[in-house]
């Protein structure tokens, strides 16, 4: 799996949403997602909890492939992680390319004619 997350402009001007995303790297199903209004690590690690439970995903040899953004390296989230027996897994720092799933998504969706 893969956790996501990216800004997203509003109607007022500076003002910004964060869209957290996790999915599924194999299938390329977005297994969960939501949007906030404030970035934290709280945020996903709630995100990721609901995620799994409601797709049945078993405990043994899940990874999670992330950012090294302060949300996914955060104490709540590796915490959580490893209550969950997740195994975290994180980018190279400043190389979006180690991202490709979500960021392809992202860049999809902030280039849609309907989005703001």
């Amino acid at each position: 799996m893969e956790l996501g997350l990216t800004y997203l402009a509003s109607a007022v001007r500076g003002s910004f949403y964060y869209l957290y995303m996790v999915e599924d790297i194999y299938s390329r199903k977005i297994v969960c997602w939501e949007v906030r209004e404030r970035e934290s690590a709280e945020h996903a690690s709630e995100l990721i909890r609901k995620g799994r439970l409601a797709e049945g995903i078993r405990r043994e040899g899940l990874i999670l492939h992330s950012d090294n953004g302060s949300p996914m390296r955060g104490a709540t989230m590796l915490a959580t992680l490893q209550k969950l027996g997740v195994i975290p897994s994180f980018s190279r720092p400043s190389v979006s390319d180690d991202n490709p799933y979500s960021e392809s998504l992202f860049r999809t969706l902030k280039y849609c004619p309907a989005y703001p």
